[in-house]
């Protein structure tokens, strides 16, 4: 596939992360608004009713401070897997939500779990070492800002504060790392050069022709052509004896 296709602005890159945080927004706004709660479409591990939280859990906060804390990275990071790795974006997303939605179900603490952390964190883990993965300039560079705006974010996926679910946050980064791996052969892929190509051949480089099979560079010398030597022509004038 071909690496414009990855690295190409279109309307959707941006499009498409506004979206899914006016989405968001517009939840809360209907749950402030008319003083409803739905919490408890969330997910609640190991219960047939839980389920129904792997996909309502990411549009549902618990609070303005929630929500504002998961605006920026997921508009941050869902505009970057749209413009780096366009192809399968929306598959990411999409997939993302159910496995690390699924995930918490399975190893979740007896609670509703709620908020678009978890899928933050499949978009942190995910961009950050599909970039060392695919060894691409562009990629390890996205890969090295992942780490210094969210690297801390780390520290919430094991058990540190009341009242955060770190079985999400857990779930999320072992699924980014799972779509690292899985999806290896729909992304960018590094430039090769003519001779780190298979079907390269020696002798049809212009350069490496001056070079023996040892690596001695062989010395040639083209017959120079012959000048014509210049001719000098003389004018004698005889003198009368009148001068």
């Amino acid at each position: 596939m071909d690496t414009k296709e990855h690295f190409k602005f279109s309307t959707g890159v941006i499009a498409y992360p506004i979206l899914f945080v006016l989405t968001i927004w517009l939840v809360f706004w209907f749950e402030v608004r008319f003083g409803v709660n739905f919490s408890k479409y969330g997910v609640y591990p190991q219960t047939l009713k839980g389920l129904r939280g792997v996909v309502f859990s990411p549009f549902i906060h618990g609070d303005i401070q929630h929500i504002y804390h998961n605006t920026v990275p997921l508009f941050v990071l869902s505009t970057a897997l749209f413009y780096f790795y366009r192809p399968i974006a929306w598959k990411v997303l999409f997939f993302g939500i159910l496995i690390s939605g699924f995930l918490t179900w399975c190893i979740g603490r007896p609670s509703y779990h709620i908020g678009a952390s978890g899928l933050i964190y499949v978009l942190v883990s995910f961009t950050f070492f599909k970039g060392v993965f695919a060894k691409h300039y562009r990629l390890i560079a996205l890969s090295l800002v992942v780490v210094f705006l969210y690297g801390s974010m780390i520290w919430y996926a094991i058990p540190s504060e009341e009242g955060i679910s770190w079985e999400g946050h857990l779930s999320g980064l072992i699924t980014g790392l799972l779509f690292a791996f899985f999806f290896r052969s729909e992304i960018a892929k590094p430039k090769k050069y003519a001779w780190e190509r298979d079907d390269f051949n020696e002798d049809d480089d212009p350069f490496l022709k001056h070079f023996d099979e040892n690596g001695n560079f062989i010395e040639t010398f083209e017959p120079e052509e012959e000048q014509e030597q210049p001719s000098i022509n003389y004018t004698y004038k005889k003198h009368s004896e009148n001068d």
